[in-house]
């Protein structure tokens, strides 16, 4: 009697921890979803903050030039035309980022870096444990329990 009663426990036992692993994937699938969307949003925002850069630094880009080219014409002082170029490399830049492939360069070398150069990428002190992360929580709040005394 106790031998069927326990070989039932065992079947639904390991059925349960089953249940638990499916449950725990499932999780785990829906958190890389998630975390997935919002760096999908967040790169879309960046995206879009420079385009947006982009319109109001052409916009004064093209004022820039303009007025420095008049000046420079009516005057006759091509020093006049000197801040143009390094406003150019700016616009250059602005307009790579908004519009360009500056990303995909930028993800290419993110992606070198993390396959030849991992060590680079390493936190100080090592990656944090659970056992570092309660050792500051113990700190701190014996800290706080002492400051309130």
């Amino acid at each position: 009697m106790g031998f069927l009663l326990s070989k039932s426990m065992d079947a639904n036992f390991k059925k349960q921890q089953e249940f638990m692993l499916h449950n725990a994937r499932l999780q785990m699938e829906r958190q890389m979803l998630m975390q997935n969307q919002m760096r999908e949003r967040q790169m879309a925002m960046q995206v879009a903050w420079s385009r947006e850069l982009f319109k109001y630094f052409g916009a004064f880009y093209t004022v820039a030039t303009v007025g420095l080219t008049v000046g420079a014409i009516k005057r006759r002082k091509l020093f006049l035309l000197a801040p143009i170029v390094p406003l150019s490399f700016i616009f250059a830049y602005q307009m790579d980022s908004a519009y360009g492939t500056l990303i995909y360069r930028v993800r290419g070398e993110a992606e070198s870096i993390m396959t030849s150069d991992h060590d680079r990428l390493d936190l100080p002190h090592g990656t944090p444990t659970f056992e570092s992360v309660e050792k500051a929580r113990r700190a701190r709040s014996s800290l706080v329990s002492f400051m309130e005394k």
